[in-house]
């Protein structure tokens, strides 16, 4: 019989992303999955600038950006004339674009990340069931031989997606619907004149309702692109249902030939164009469902387990990813026995209701022609797209939102900002480098000038009596401030003053920064009785 702290079921971007995050975190788990290898297919490709972001965090982020390619926008055709150039520009302070990688090569970096921690993933396991008790999970998993092994786990995750046998046997609802038209993948070349870095959308119209959709994504490579577009009749799989009733995923046993995916041009493509080097193919199903919690006592889903929809958008794996980074840092304190004992609940409250806004969305997108066709204005659209205005405000475990606030409050993401440099290094850093390397909260206290950064000093105090030493503190200075005082702090000046900006910081002001890169709270040196609140929520009474 093996244990292990943390049990991970499925082998793909989300859970991949779990074991990361708990192995940088010394959080023992082993992670299955039922396939023997990888899959090369190009799924999901969008990686969105939040992704990115904390791929930053761990590490990642240099190696996707080397290996991906860039996304700078779409473009729209209806009835083959060009009817919108969509740029996806963002702000300067966002370190991030929009960028494309395969799914298999997304896997294959988080696969080489995690062996840092030699940690690698078991294919061909399956996990056939699980009981849980107060202490404990055991799990009964079936090797690549035929033979059985139980594994003790204290918690179990189910990254595995839509057909999730973590979700079905917890008794989770997976409440939603699904599309009745067929569509088909494919990754293939053209030859067209395009500009390179863009999506390209092409629909006809009938009756004012589109009846025909080309959508292509790049990829790295040559004018690559990953194409979907309705399935023909004779490879329609409409009327299959998979056991569990959720029709969502690859299917077909016949994959789309060169010859399906050149009809499609033929009828919609921009300009006269011939594709080649077909590198696969496959007929998709869409559904749209959520799951009605995202954990039961010791066991919690992510992921496509936890929520499917279409993929306008590239949100599903980015979402997913999200979800994996959430819960870690929480399972990571439980296990280290410095949680509050209702911490893990706080998962739940903080990812369903952005499980059920993407979900939402993205169907409201694929009915109504596309991304481009939201009546938000498109500054605010092109940061929702990129996930940088998903919040936490409200959740049981961050501090409430001052009213009249600019600026980042409790809940909010924490932005990046530039120019800060330091006492000895006098190149100037951006913040999230700063707070790369750090697996736990930090505490960041800015100081306008030399006097205002003393009565922040008790803060620091409470949060080293508070937090079993798992916060780190540190300080940003106004640009003619004297890092005097500091009690042995590492300081940054602001010299641009982007970090006031940014943060609309005045006088003294102090941001607790969780693990995910979020602010828990917002707080001033006469809040210190409400910092202490907050960090006994998280990590419970001292010892």
């Amino acid at each position: 019989m093996g244990h292990t702290d943390v049990l991970v079921v499925g082998a793909g971007p989300v859970g991949l992303t779990a074991a990361v995050e708990l192995r940088r975190r010394g959080v023992s788990c082993r992670i299955i999955d039922k396939l023997p290898a990888r899959l090369p297919y190009a799924k999901a490709v969008g990686i969105q600038p939040r992704t990115l972001e904390i791929w930053d965090r761990m590490g990642l982020a240099r190696a996707a950006a080397d290996a991906a390619v860039p996304m700078r926008g779409q473009l729209t055709y209806v009835d083959g004339a060009e009817h919108l150039r969509f740029d996806m520009k963002l702000p300067p302070e966002v370190p991030y674009g929009f960028a494309a990688l395969p799914q298999y090569e997304t896997e294959r970096l988080l696969e080489e990340h995690l062996a840092r921690w030699d940690t690698r993933i078991e294919r061909g396991v399956e996990l056939v069931s699980f009981e849980q008790d107060a202490d404990g999970v055991w799990n009964r998993i079936v090797t690549p031989s035929g033979g059985e092994e139980e594994v003790r786990s204290r918690f179990l995750i189910g990254c595995d997606g839509a057909h999730s046998i973590v979700r079905k046997a917890l008794g989770l609802s997976f409440e939603g619907g699904a599309f009745p038209e067929d569509f088909m993948l494919a990754d293939v070349e053209v030859d067209w004149s395009l500009p390179p870095g863009y999506g390209v959308r092409s629909t006809h119209r009938r009756q004012d309702a589109p009846d025909d959709v080309l959508v292509c994504i790049p990829l790295p490579g040559r004018s690559r692109y990953r194409m979907s577009m309705l399935v023909p009749p004779e490879l329609s799989t409409a009327g299959r249902t998979a056991d569990d009733g959720v029709a969502h995923g690859l299917e077909g046993d016949r994959p789309p030939g060169l010859e399906h995916v050149q009809a499609v041009l033929d009828r919609l493509a921009p300009e006269p164009t011939t594709a080649a080097a077909l590198r696969w193919s496959s007929v998709f199903r869409i559904s749209h469902r959520l799951v009605n919690r995202y954990g039961a006592g010791r066991v919690f889903v992510a992921g496509d387990a936890a929520h499917i929809h279409p993929p306008t958008g590239a949100q599903g794996m980015n979402t997913g990813i999200q979800d994996a980074v959430n819960l870690a840092w929480k399972l990571a304190l439980a296990v280290a026995g410095t949680a509050h004992p209702r911490l893990l609940d706080s998962y739940d409250a903080e990812r369903r209701p952005v499980g059920e806004e993407v979900v939402g969305r993205t169907v409201r997108h694929a009915t109504a022609g596309g991304v481009q066709a939201d009546p938000e204005d498109p500054a605010t659209l092109i940061l929702r797209e990129a996930q940088l205005l998903v919040a936490y405000r409200g959740s049981p475990i961050v501090g409430p939102r001052a009213a009249g606030l600019h600026g980042p409050g409790s809940g909010d993401r924490a932005p990046d900002c530039g120019g800060l440099v330091g006492t000895v290094a006098k190149f100037p850093e951006r913040l999230f480098d700063v707070l790369r390397g750090h697996e736990g909260h930090t505490l960041l206290l800015y100081a306008e000038d030399t006097g205002s950064f003393g009565p922040l000093a008790q803060l620091v105090v409470e949060t080293q009596r508070l937090t079993h030493g798992q916060v780190r503190c540190c300080a940003v200075l106004g640009a003619d401030a004297r890092p005097d005082g500091l009690l042995g702090l590492p300081s940054r000046h602001d010299s641009r003053g982007e970090f006031r900006r940014l943060y609309a910081a005045r006088g003294s002001t102090a941001f607790l920064i969780r693990p995910d890169g979020y602010l828990g709270l917002r707080l001033t040196a006469a809040d210190a009785q409400r910092l202490a609140a907050y960090l006994s929520g998280v990590f419970g009474a001292p010892r």
